[in-house]
């Protein structure tokens, strides 16, 4: 079980990574468009697709065909921790060395969205507020990653364990009981 956790867990998790990677460039090089957010998405659905494969592998292969509902939710979590983590700690390095200035960027996109929803003074303020807010949050690493592990656990990192196991649980058939003889 382990094994195949570690497995499925560390592909979903270089699959994400390699995503975010994409999208986080896209972004610094054209935070007006919404593509790097698209594709920092699309990573996680693909990556979380193994999430699915690896529960299906674990009853198919290991489970003898069978799998509890608890017991598929509990591997499925497990695989979904160890590419969120791995998410995480990819996002802390790249935030770290790779794009320092990723906050501010996205700080000035939000504020330039937000003057242009035409909002009254009062609720601009109250949305500009909010944003600088976050941004001053995000100077501390332990935000960063409390922040970047929501965005990849909810809802999909919890939501993926949870349909994987209801559509993956089977249990076993009663054996057909042998005809008495008297």
């Amino acid at each position: 079980m382990k094994n195949t956790i570690i497995k499925y867990g560390l592909i979903g998790g270089l699959i994400v990574t390699a995503f975010m990677g994409i999208g986080a460039a896209v972004f610094m090089y054209n935070p007006e468009y919404d593509l790097g957010m698209v594709f920092g998405f699309a990573g996680m659905l693909v990556a979380y697709t193994f999430v699915f494969l690896g529960v299906k592998n674990f009853r198919d292969k290991q489970n003898g065909g069978f799998i509890t509902f608890g017991k598929a939710f509990k591997v499925g979590m497990l695989m979904s921790l160890i590419t969120a983590t791995i998410y995480v700690a990819t996002w802390v390095v790249e935030h770290r060395y790779l794009f320092p200035d990723f906050m501010e960027k996205y700080t000035e996109t939000s504020l330039q969205k937000l003057e242009k929803e035409g909002l009254s003074a009062a609720e601009f303020k109250v949305q500009k507020d909010r944003i600088l807010y976050f941004q001053g949050l995000y100077k501390n690493t332990l935000w960063i990653i409390l922040f970047t592990y929501m965005e990849i656990m909810v809802p999909i990192g919890l939501l993926v364990p949870v349909i994987s196991a209801a559509i993956l649980k089977r249990k076993p058939l009663a054996e057909e009981t042998p005809p008495q003889s008297e």
